[in-house]
């Protein structure tokens, strides 16, 4: 198993400012008969009080992060099932994503630690509303 931690903190002051994001790596085998190994990829997002609130009053739950579709998918399963969204991962819940080798999870955790810093950007940016200016030109 393999982790991963973004975001590290040295003093109270600095913790309240950032998001603390844990992703795991883990080799799962499922099947009664034909086992098949899968690499299971663990989100944890912790976001601090004020991240929660901004997410909360500007009903940002249910706004899509990425499209994704696990190694286990059937061929008619809905895309919409498997989108991760910010609700999925708000209030520490852990998302869990199977991926069909090494490889793909570590691109897979590339593309979750780009995705969330976007979020984080843009949970900066919905904060407040922006301010009036005039430019001539």
């Amino acid at each position: 198993m393999r982790d991963t931690l973004w975001g590290s903190w040295h003093s109270t002051e600095e913790k309240r400012a950032h998001m603390r994001i844990s992703i795991k790596h883990q080799t799962v085998r499922q099947g009664l008969l034909f086992k098949s190994t899968y690499y299971e990829v663990w989100l944890t997002v912790l976001f601090t009080h004020e991240e929660i609130q901004i997410i909360r009053q500007r009903r940002l739950l249910q706004t899509k992060l990425l499209d994704r579709r696990p190694a286990t998918a059937k061929v008619d399963d809905r895309d919409s099932k498997f989108e991760l969204s910010v609700g999925d991962i708000v209030n520490g819940k852990t998302d869990r994503f199977l991926c069909a080798t090494p490889s793909a999870s570590k691109i897979y955790e590339e593309r979750l630690l780009d995705t969330l810093q976007q979020l984080k950007l843009w949970i900066s940016d919905n904060a407040d509303e922006a301010d009036d200016f005039v430019v001539e030109l």
